[in-house]
Protein backbone atom coordinates (compact mmCIF):
# COMPACT_ATOMS: atom_id res chain seq x y z
CA UNK A 1 0.00 0.00 0.00
CA UNK A 2 1.32 3.46 -0.84
CA UNK A 3 0.08 6.80 0.51
CA UNK A 4 1.43 9.76 -1.44
CA UNK A 5 -0.23 12.54 0.59
CA UNK A 6 -0.37 11.60 4.25
CA UNK A 7 -1.83 14.95 5.32
CA UNK A 8 -4.93 14.24 3.22
CA UNK A 9 -5.50 11.16 5.42
CA UNK A 10 -5.21 13.20 8.64
CA UNK A 11 -7.86 12.90 11.34
CA UNK A 12 -7.35 16.40 12.79
CA UNK A 13 -9.00 19.60 11.56
CA UNK A 14 -7.94 20.97 8.15
CA UNK A 15 -6.04 23.77 9.89
CA UNK A 16 -3.97 21.36 12.05
CA UNK A 17 -0.21 21.69 11.54
CA UNK A 18 0.97 18.10 11.07
CA UNK A 19 4.50 16.85 11.72
CA UNK A 20 5.34 19.47 14.36
CA UNK A 21 7.38 19.01 17.53
CA UNK A 22 5.42 17.29 20.29
CA UNK A 23 2.52 16.25 18.05
CA UNK A 24 1.03 12.78 17.96
CA UNK A 25 -0.54 12.83 14.50
CA UNK A 26 -3.20 10.30 13.45
CA UNK A 27 -4.18 9.27 9.94
CA UNK A 28 -6.71 6.87 8.48
CA UNK A 29 -7.16 5.46 5.02
CA UNK A 30 -8.40 2.53 3.01
CA UNK A 31 -6.42 0.18 0.89
CA UNK A 32 -6.02 -3.41 -0.14
CA UNK A 33 -6.04 -5.99 2.65
CA UNK A 34 -2.58 -6.77 3.99
CA UNK A 35 -1.86 -10.36 5.02
CA UNK A 36 0.05 -11.21 7.13
CA UNK A 37 0.24 -8.03 9.23
CA UNK A 38 2.31 -5.21 7.71
CA UNK A 39 5.97 -5.96 8.38
CA UNK A 40 7.89 -3.49 6.15
CA UNK A 41 7.67 0.30 6.20
CA UNK A 42 9.24 2.77 3.79
CA UNK A 43 8.66 6.30 5.09
CA UNK A 44 9.81 9.20 2.91
CA UNK A 45 9.71 12.96 3.47
CA UNK A 46 9.57 15.01 0.28
CA UNK A 47 11.97 17.61 1.70
CA UNK A 48 9.74 20.52 0.79
CA UNK A 49 9.09 23.52 2.99
CA UNK A 50 11.29 25.84 4.99
CA UNK A 51 11.58 23.50 8.00
CA UNK A 52 11.00 20.14 6.37
CA UNK A 53 12.83 18.02 8.98
CA UNK A 54 10.60 15.51 10.74
CA UNK A 55 11.56 13.39 13.76
CA UNK A 56 9.66 10.10 13.80
CA UNK A 57 9.48 8.10 17.01
CA UNK A 58 7.19 5.33 15.81
CA UNK A 59 4.50 4.47 13.27
CA UNK A 60 1.57 2.30 14.28
CA UNK A 61 -0.41 0.55 11.53
CA UNK A 62 -3.75 -1.06 12.34
CA UNK A 63 -5.31 -3.29 9.71
CA UNK A 64 -8.82 -4.73 9.66
CA UNK A 65 -11.61 -5.45 7.23
CA UNK A 66 -14.99 -7.14 6.92
CA UNK A 67 -14.84 -10.56 8.57
CA UNK A 68 -11.11 -10.08 9.32
CA UNK A 69 -9.45 -9.93 12.72
CA UNK A 70 -7.69 -6.70 13.65
CA UNK A 71 -3.88 -6.69 13.55
CA UNK A 72 -1.47 -3.97 14.59
CA UNK A 73 2.14 -3.42 13.54
CA UNK A 74 4.39 -0.94 15.31
CA UNK A 75 7.50 0.34 13.53
CA UNK A 76 10.05 2.04 15.82
CA UNK A 77 11.72 4.51 13.45
CA UNK A 78 13.48 6.67 16.11
CA UNK A 79 15.23 9.10 13.72
CA UNK A 80 15.03 12.33 11.75
CA UNK A 81 13.83 12.45 8.16
CA UNK A 82 15.76 15.54 7.09
CA UNK A 83 18.55 16.66 4.82
CA UNK A 84 19.95 18.99 7.51
CA UNK A 85 20.05 16.63 10.53
CA UNK A 86 21.76 13.25 11.04
CA UNK A 87 21.54 10.78 9.40
CA UNK A 88 20.89 13.34 6.58
CA UNK A 89 18.37 11.15 4.76
CA UNK A 90 14.76 11.71 3.71
CA UNK A 91 13.82 8.01 3.76
CA UNK A 92 13.66 5.46 6.57
CA UNK A 93 13.03 1.77 5.95
CA UNK A 94 12.05 -0.54 8.80
CA UNK A 95 11.95 -4.18 7.73
CA UNK A 96 10.70 -6.77 10.18
CA UNK A 97 9.38 -9.27 7.64
CA UNK A 98 11.97 -11.93 8.46
CA UNK A 99 11.44 -11.67 12.22
CA UNK A 100 7.81 -10.59 12.57
CA UNK A 101 6.64 -13.87 14.14
CA UNK A 102 9.27 -13.66 16.91
CA UNK A 103 7.38 -10.85 18.75
CA UNK A 104 10.45 -8.73 19.59
CA UNK A 105 10.39 -6.18 22.39
CA UNK A 106 10.89 -2.48 21.69
CA UNK A 107 14.53 -1.61 22.11
CA UNK A 108 17.84 -1.04 20.37
CA UNK A 109 17.77 -4.42 18.60
CA UNK A 110 14.05 -4.58 17.88
CA UNK A 111 12.61 -2.02 15.49
CA UNK A 112 9.38 -3.87 14.80
CA UNK A 113 6.53 -5.38 16.80
CA UNK A 114 3.30 -7.13 15.77
CA UNK A 115 0.27 -7.12 18.06
CA UNK A 116 -2.79 -9.22 17.32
Amino acid sequence: MSVSNLKAQGLKSPSHDYFERGNLDSFSGRGACIEPPACRLNLTCDGSGEHHGWYVDYIEVTSTGPHKPCSQSVFYVDRWLASDAPPFELTAVVDGCETWDESPEHGMNAAFEVRT
